[in-house]
């Protein structure tokens, strides 16, 4: 019987032993699945943090292009208020003279006639001078409005694929060829189709500006079944990139020109591969009309 009791027991104690042991293992797992799950939303944190600096960084340097924009706006002002005080100055100073002629009897009668006419003159010039000075001012706020919705509306944009500046008073988006197109071809990417199509609102936003789209290369040669050279290459590129302005975002054909500048019109020098990456690029410029330029251009007939 004792012997019967003692086998009973060692059983039972196996029995607690194995179920012990399992329960342990199933401990184990457990912990090594919580372990992994905490160190994937580690990771995944770590990337968060980092999509946020980068992202934190291209909202300062943007804000820092706006700012210095901006700063060069008040400059520009301030030179106009400038030239203004000194066209009302004259204004004076030539009033002044004219009612003074009447007393100066050493001037003969033509000689105050051609006086009168030159403080006209001068008054006249004065007035086209004023209202160059509003339209230039006019224009470059127009331009500091239409980059700043550019800006916004490419927020998340790389500012390697699109670059966008001011040259002599006029809005330049520059669009890299990698993302546009793949070597040697114009077939636009379905990346760039969504780039230019935020662009593409911003333009329909202002119809009266005209669009210069300008295609261009490196000075590496190019002679393909498709491409005879590279001004073949830039040509349809252009093309390429204003017909679908045209017929997928609804830009009006008559305010667009095509055109290509092939090698010959390079941003940088071509003796590097980073530099040869930053002249092929297709430009999309946006300027007033002809009519526009020569109002600034020529004074108004009074």
């Amino acid at each position: 019987m004792k012997k019967f009791l003692l086998i009973a027991l060692v059983a039972i104690m196996s029995l607690s032993s194995c179920a012990g042991k399992k329960k342990v293992q199933q401990a184990q797992l457990k912990t090594q699945e919580v372990k992994q799950m905490l160190d994937r939303s580690r990771s995944d944190y770590d990337d968060c943090q980092r999509n946020n600096a980068t992202l934190n960084a291209t909202i300062a340097g943007k804000d820092a292009q706006l700012q210095a924009k901006e700063d060069e706006m008040r400059n520009r002002n301030a030179r106009i208020k400038e030239l203004e005080d000194q066209v009302d100055y004259l204004k004076r100073t030539n009033t002044n003279l004219l009612e003074r002629l009447s007393d100066l009897s050493v001037v003969s009668k033509a000689g105050a006639e051609s006086i009168r006419k030159s403080l006209e003159a001068i008054n006249e010039q004065g007035r086209y001078i004023k209202d160059l000075n509003q339209n230039i001012q006019r224009k470059d706020s127009l331009n500091i409005v239409l980059i700043t919705n550019l800006k916004r509306s490419l927020g998340n944009v790389s500012d390697e694929d699109v670059q966008i500046e001011v040259k002599k008073g006029v809005v330049y988006i520059s669009l890299s060829d990698k993302m546009l197109f793949k070597s040697g071809s114009a077939v636009i990417s379905s990346q760039a189709e969504t780039v230019l199509g935020k662009i593409a609102k911003i333009l329909n936003d202002y119809t009266q500006l005209e669009i210069l789209v300008e295609g261009h290369t490196d000075n590496v040669p190019i002679n393909t079944g498709c491409m005879q050279d590279n001004w073949d290459l830039s040509v349809k590129r252009s093309v390429a990139v204003t017909r679908l302005l045209q017929n997928k975002f609804g830009v009006a054909p008559n305010r667009m020109t095509a055109g290509g500048r092939s090698e010959y019109v390079p941003k940088t020098t071509n003796d590097t591969d980073y530099g040869r990456s930053l002249n092929r690029r297709t430009e999309i410029i946006i300027l007033p009309l002809l009519e526009q330029f020569f109002e600034l251009a020529a004074p108004q007939d009074k």
